[in-house]
């Protein structure tokens, strides 16, 4: 078992054209679409930051040049921003770009599995997270957990949500072999990618969170494609599962620190968008005004 050291690194699967956003996706990639007034992806790597992340590996996609643009530094740009006084948008601008973020390619969409895999040579030999950038958790509570709860185990932790039994094959399923703490921690035996609901193990599925030990690399390394040619990182994580210690951490047990949203359709995107924008100091009421006037006329 590896022994547990801490976890500086994350990769960030983006390179994906975002089908589902076209026309938008045409020119600007679906990770810096705006969530109210910030790109999902700058969310993500705020999130990262919190967690004690220091380095970021963004697996992009040849010709979105534009998130590698994203990230190049503006030092005019936070001059501006700090002779007008705007410090607090100065200070989170400077965060970033402090983060050291490199950048490896994926040219054809192979899978989750292979998408982390190119990033190997930039990890190293060293645990990891992923994190996918369709998916918002709400702060750093869930990934800070799934850290503890690795110092702890020395094993792979995978965030997890309870969902209706119905849902469950849209989803990775884990298999637990214990009971959930109080905390949201449970042992796993196994897990298996969107199975039908009567082959399920559970009704935890794995959401876009995940902590992986330098032994997952080697399982990705060994993958072979399944349906559609795809190399699926379940598969890897399943493969570790037999031989290290793997938990699942229930991100609703964190309670009101957790909150998670799927912007990956069009339809979770606007809900992001909703629900953060009216909890919103600035943007909120004015905007629930606006929402009663319109929701009236139904």
């Amino acid at each position: 078992m590896s022994p547990a050291v801490r976890v500086r690194k994350a990769v960030i699967p983006a390179a994906g054209m975002g089908t589902r956003f076209l026309p938008t996706t045409k020119a600007i990639p679906k990770e810096l679409l705006p969530i109210v007034d910030t790109p999902g992806l700058q969310l993500v790597c705020e999130e990262a930051i919190g967690a004690g992340i220091e380095t970021v590996i963004v697996v992009s996609h040849p010709d979105k040049r534009a998130v590698e643009e994203y990230f190049r530094p503006a030092p005019e740009l936070l001059e501006s921003l700090q002779a007008a006084g705007k410090d607090e948008l100065v200070e989170r601008l400077r965060r970033v770009d402090e983060l050291d973020v490199r950048f490896v390619h994926q040219s054809e969409p192979l899978g989750l599995g292979h998408a982390v895999g190119v990033a190997a040579a930039e990890v190293g030999d060293e645990p990891f997270v992923v994190l996918l950038p369709d998916e918002l958790m709400g702060g750093s509570a869930l990934l800070s957990a799934m850290i503890a709860a690795h110092e702890k185990t020395g094993g792979s932790v995978v965030g997890l949500k309870q969902v209706p039994h119905e849902q469950v094959s849209a989803y990775g399923v884990v298999a637990p072999s214990g009971p959930v703490t109080a905390a949201g921690l449970v042992p796993l035996s196994g897990m298996v990618e969107k199975p039908a609901a009567d082959e399920a193990p559970s009704d935890y599925v794995i959401i876009g969170r995940y902590l992986c030990t330098p032994e997952v690399m080697g399982e990705i390394a060994r993958l072979r494609p399944g349906t559609g040619g795809e190399l699926q990182l379940t598969d890897a994580l399943r493969a570790v599962c037999d031989y290290q210690p793997f938990h699942g951490l229930v991100g609703d047990a964190l309670g009101e620190a957790f909150l998670r949203h799927d912007t990956g359709n069009p339809a979770g995107w606007l809900a992001a968008n909703l629900q953060l924008a009216l909890s919103d100091p600035t943007y909120g009421p004015p905007l629930r005004e606006l929402a009663a006037q319109v929701l009236a006329g139904y």
